[in-house]
């Protein structure tokens, strides 16, 4: 670390008079004390509910007695990088551009894994506050979201930071706003795959509350444990335990604190642990010949031993001039497993999406279904002999929302929060 420590109240830069924040539209007032969100990535409700049976999580039971909490509902496709991106930007993938973690260039025919920002078409709230003066940090568990969420944070003339666990050890001062990561947090940087991801997450924001004070932090967590063990799992229950705790630390350096997720997760196994998968290509290429169609699988990221590619929502792209939207549209309609096949044009409406990254058709598969594109794209022997749980549909759009401080008596609840909508919430809304 080599900016100066700035842990004690009386060097938090708030003042009553500073500029409340617009950003893409929306209006934030300047923190009063820090605040804290919370990606919890992958959390469930189920994961929520399960933990607080178990007495294992006495500090998000505090936060949803004394604080706020209900339901909210995440952008679709339930994936990281939609939902990730929205939260920070306050608006959904139609204004600022990224709904998938993967997607096919209609222009180009090329297809892109999102690993930076270009895909973005607005701004966030983190630089916007950055900007206006505010100390900024952005954490994340996967190197992948980082320079997405530190977008306009990390320049000449502003304190902001952005940097992952996953690369905790390669930190800078001129790319992350920050070095020597692991000398802060006090042990090396965790592997990609595993709990200690998001812990580390958690640890690096507590120490950058104890040594920086910043204004507006960001922690966005891994979900590998959800990919791996189901909500009453010993080691689901060890995982909430240990995150509850840090929440706990956050709370004692006086933060107020937002949780959301950006999906939940879903098994999406038959009984004997196989993967129940319905591969598209493999389906569309015999009903209309091969190569006639293709399907983009749009959780297809750099961790795809958390999932094989596999989720609950596909794009189907048409490749052969001619070819009936409706015929291919009923085909996939008519496939045991599928919830929803929708034009573009619906899709973009129904679900707020832009309309030049969306498909012919989006897919949605039913509850413990998975999509994919041909079996042979797919390496399921990542799973490691797990049972495949994954997200990307409707049935993983619900998310908690929870906050540590009640919300002001004369601020009415919406009927449907969105996830994205926690900053605003969490600034703007709860009591003093």
């Amino acid at each position: 670390m080599s900016r100066p420590n700035r842990a004690t109240s009386d060097t938090f830069s708030h003042t009553a008079d500073r500029p409340a924040v617009t950003a893409n539209g929306r209006t934030y007032a300047w923190p009063k004390q820090p605040a804290v969100v919370v990606c919890f990535d992958g959390c469930d409700p189920a994961y929520i509910e399960a933990a607080s049976a178990a007495g294992v999580i006495p500090t998000i039971d505090r936060m949803r007695r004394e604080g706020f909490a209900t339901l909210a509902l995440a952008a679709m496709p339930t994936f990281t990088n939609p939902n990730n991106v929205s939260i920070v930007c306050g608006v959904s993938p139609a204004v600022h551009g990224v709904s998938g973690n993967f997607y096919l260039d209609r222009e180009t025919g090329a297809e892109i894994m999102m690993v930076d920002a270009t895909p973005m078409r607005a701004p966030t709230l983190l630089a916007g506050f950055s900007e206006a003066g505010a100390k900024v940090a952005a954490v994340t568990a996967k190197d992948k979201l980082r320079k997405a969420l530190g977008h306009g944070l990390v320049r000449d003339g502003l304190e902001g930071i952005a940097f992952s666990a996953e690369k905790a050890d390669e930190a800078s001062e001129a790319e992350n706003g920050v070095a020597e990561i692991e000398a802060l947090v006090g042990r090396r940087a965790p592997d990609q795959y595993s709990a200690d991801l998001s812990l580390f997450v958690l640890d690096a924001g507590i120490r950058l509350l104890e040594t920086q004070r910043p204004e507006l932090t960001y922690l966005s967590l891994s979900d590998y444990v959800q990919h791996k063990h189901a909500p009453h799992a010993p080691e689901a229950l060890e995982f909430m335990r240990e995150v509850d705790q840090r929440l706990a630390q956050i709370l004692s350096l006086g933060a107020r604190l937002g949780i959301v997720a950006d999906h939940g997760m879903s098994d999406m196994s038959v009984a004997d642990g196989a993967p129940n998968v319905i591969y598209l290509s493999d389906l569309l290429d015999a009903a209309f010949g091969p190569g006639t169609t293709r399907v983009i699988c749009p959780i297809t990221d750099p961790f795809v031993r958390h999932h094989g590619a596999l989720g609950g929502f596909v794009r189907v792209h048409l490749q052969r001039p001619g070819l009936s939207h409706s015929e291919v549209i009923d085909v996939i309609r008519q496939t045991p497993g599928v919830a929803m096949a929708s034009p573009r044009e619906e899709a973009c409406l129904r679900f707020d999406l832009p309309a030049d990254r969306e498909g012919d058709i989006a897919v949605v598969a039913r509850k413990g279904v998975a999509l994919g594109a041909h079996a042979r794209d797919h390496d399921l022997s990542q799973l490691s002999g797990e049972r495949l749980r994954s997200h990307g549909g409707l049935e993983e759009q619900v998310v908690p929302f929870i906050l540590s401080h009640p919300l002001k008596d004369n601020v009415p609840v919406p009927l449907q929060l969105r996830n994205y909508d926690v900053f605003s919430v969490l600034l703007n809304d709860v009591a003093t």
